[in-house]
């Protein structure tokens, strides 16, 4: 059968609870590949939740459906603070990125407890700024940023990855609404590390899923390259 926007693989899907040191409860999902330990790990930032953007927002939800079975990742979702989803919602209220921080810091310490392998901070959107303000604090092998706005990471956030050991990627649609490939040539000039990708006909919500195959086999080529590319068939079990 093709592989299309519902299509939910086999994996271990559990729902989880992050607890920040501020002392709110986060809601989320943990899924993991069915029958084997997973190489590496994708913790997900989501868009801005107070324009729609949560766990389940299409590509992290297709992520978490198709990733585990496809490429033995595991998938980390979770609702920032004061995010709501068919989940639940998660305790506390939006912050506009800043107390965010120790959401990212609560993702990170679970990974850490559950001894998850080679974790990647995945953002969109919003998520991205977070990742950038926030993912260098962290032990993690790189950062995937998707449409990234640039609104609030500043400056001298994006220029502090520069040098750095982690990977820092970047996937620029060429139509995106806020930031794209040209200016975002200029303004991550300070990480000349920095991969940027321009996707021929991508928005900023990737919406279709052509690019929703394009974002997941960039993530997959840059965390696990044995299992890129994906297929678009699946000949076994429905999750």
């Amino acid at each position: 059968m093709e592989i299309r926007g519902a299509t939910l693989l086999p994996a271990r899907r559990e729902d989880i609870e992050l607890r920040t040191a501020d002392g709110l409860t986060l809601v989320g999902e943990l899924a993991v590949p069915a029958h084997r330990d997973p190489v590496a790990t994708l913790v997900t930032l989501h868009p801005l939740p107070t324009h729609g953007g949560f766990m389940d927002s299409h590509i992290l939800r297709k992520a978490a459906a198709r990733l585990p079975a496809l490429a033995d990742l595991a998938v980390l979702r979770f609702n920032t603070r004061g995010t709501v989803s068919p989940r639940g919602t998660s305790e506390g209220a939006f912050d506009g990125g800043a107390l965010e921080r120790h959401d990212v810091a609560a993702a990170m310490a679970f990974v850490r407890a559950r001894g998850l392998p080679h974790p990647w901070i995945v953002g969109w959107s919003f998520g991205t700024e977070l990742a950038l303000k926030y993912g260098r604090e962290h032990d993690i092998d790189g950062a995937i940023l998707l449409s990234p706005p640039l609104h609030r990471a500043t400056p001298d956030e994006v220029a502090a990855w520069a040098g750095d050991d982690r990977r820092l990627i970047a996937l620029i649609p060429e139509f995106d609404d806020y930031l794209r490939p040209a200016e975002a040539v200029e303004r991550f000039s300070s990480v000349p590390e920095a991969t940027l990708i321009p996707v021929e006909g991508g928005k900023h919500l990737w919406v279709g899923e052509s690019q929703t195959r394009r974002v997941l086999d960039e993530i997959v080529g840059a965390v696990n390259p044995s299992a890129s590319p994906l297929p678009t068939e699946w000949d076994g079990p429905l999750g």
